[in-house]
This record gives structure tokens, C-alpha cells and sequence, in this order.
């Protein structure tokens, strides 16, 4: 990719394009929407032992959702993410997907993605065609997140709410694919409780995937039959 054409979309579309990535050792990942929506249904059934980690709180869960948006660039699928800004209360600076809590207005989570996905990003809902979701996760601010998977048009006009969000980006599917760019790693969250085991990828454009939206990520190659 050239750089004027870089300069272009990043002026153009509020979006920095992909890094050009070299031979990876990955599994196949050409997958039509029709075959990705056909093994997300396949998914293995929530095990909630394996999705839990000790509570912080006796509170109840806050029901959450996030989408998780698929786009392709040059025939590869890619999934867009969004760094926080350093401002906000929870998870700030952080990579993540656009989403949120669950309002009492919303009828589902994917409701819930979708008005996150509009307020965060301007993903518009018509222009996101939903594929399906992956197990709901807990994260230690006591959300119990929903991850809904759908694709997006690509090129696509970003808008960002400059309060929450700082910059998005893609990652390849292919790259995320490749299990020498992930670790897990311990991280001590309390130190009431011993270290929690958590997902790290390798920095990938200056970006460090982790903690729940790498397990999320995690989850979307297991379902798509793309990891162990």
C-alpha cells in the first residue's frame, strides 16, 4: 500500500488501513459469510466453569454487548477494533470492540451492539449484516458481555465520539489466526486473588490486543474452526 493511498483513506474515511504483513503460518481462513454464519451455529455449547474467574463483587453481572465487525480488504476477512481513549472511568486506552451496556430499551444484544456500534463509531445498523454471536464472557468490571458478529462494508466512513474513542483499526483474521502471536500471560487484577491467566497478542501497529477482547477473539477462532 502506498503512502498517499494510506493518507487518502486515513483523511478520507477517519480509518487507518491495515499493514501489509508478510508469510504467516496460519490455518485457511477463506471463509464466505454463508460458512462463518454456519459455524458460529455450530459453536460449542457455554460452559460456565470455563468462563468464569473469581468474583470482585457480589453484585450482579451487568448485561453488555460488543460487536465484533468482519470486513475484507483484498479478499482477506479483517476485524476492526477501537482503542479507548485514556479519559474514560473503565478500560481506558484499551483495545476493544465498539459496545456497551445493555440499555432497558434494547429488545436483544444485538440491539445492543448496534446502538453501541452507531454511538461509538457511526457504523450505521443497516449497513452491519449480523452472522451470529460467540459465548457471553465476565470481565472483572463485572460485565457480562455478549459478543455479536457481523459484517461490515468496506471502505466505510468512520465518525468517532472523540470522548470514547481514540483510533480504529483492522487486524487480519489470518494474523490473529497464528498461534505464535498470542500468549497467555499472568496478571494480577487483586491482590486478594492470586494472578489471573490472560490472553496477549503480539503488538500489531503499534496496538496491544488483550484481556477480553483477545478471549473474544480467541472464541471467534474456535468457533470458526480456525484454533484449538
Amino acid at each position: 500500500m502506498t503512502t498517499q493511498l494510506y493518507t487518502d483513506l486515513k483523511e478520507a474515511y477517519n480509518f487507518e488501513p491495515p499493514l501489509a504483513t508478510g508469510e504467516m503460518s496460519i490455518p485457511n481462513t477463506h471463509l464466505s459469510e454463508e460458512e462463518i454464519s454456519n459455524r458460529l451455529r455450530e459453536k460449542p455449547k457455554q460452559d460456565d466453569e470455563e468462563l468464569s474467574h473469581p468474583r470482585l463483587t457480589t453484585e450482579p453481572a451487568r448485561p453488555a454487548a460488543v460487536l465484533v465487525p468482519l470486513l475484507r480488504f483484498d479478499r482477506e476477512w479483517h476485524i476492526l477494533f477501537t482503542r479507548r481513549t485514556e479519559t474514560l472511568p473503565e478500560h481506558s486506552g484499551q483495545v476493544a470492540f465498539p459496545g456497551g451496556r445493555c440499555d432497558p430499551s434494547d429488545k436483544n444484544s444485538e440491539e445492543t451492539a448496534l446502538r453501541e456500534a452507531y454511538e461509538e463509531i457511526r457504523i450505521h445498523p443497516q449497513d452491519v449484516k449480523i452472522l451470529g454471536r460467540l459465548r457471553t464472557r465476565l470481565t472483572t468490571s463485572n460485565y457480562l458481555v455478549t459478543p455479536i458478529v457481523g459484517v461490515i462494508p468496506q471502505p466505510y466512513k468512520f465518525s468517532l465520539a472523540n470522548e470514547e474513542v481514540s483510533r480504529v483499526f483492522t487486524i487480519p483474521l489470518a494474523w490473529l489466526a497464528d498461534p505464535t502471536n498470542r500468549e497467555v500471560r499472568p496478571r494480577i487484577i487483586s491482590p486478594r486473588l492470586k494472578p489471573l491467566p490472560v490472553i496477549y497478542f503480539k503488538p500489531y501497529g503499534g496496538e496491544v490486543l488483550w484481556g477480553v477482547s483477545a478471549q473474544i477473539v480467541v472464541d471467534l477462532l474456535k468457533a470458526l474452526k480456525l484454533s484449538e
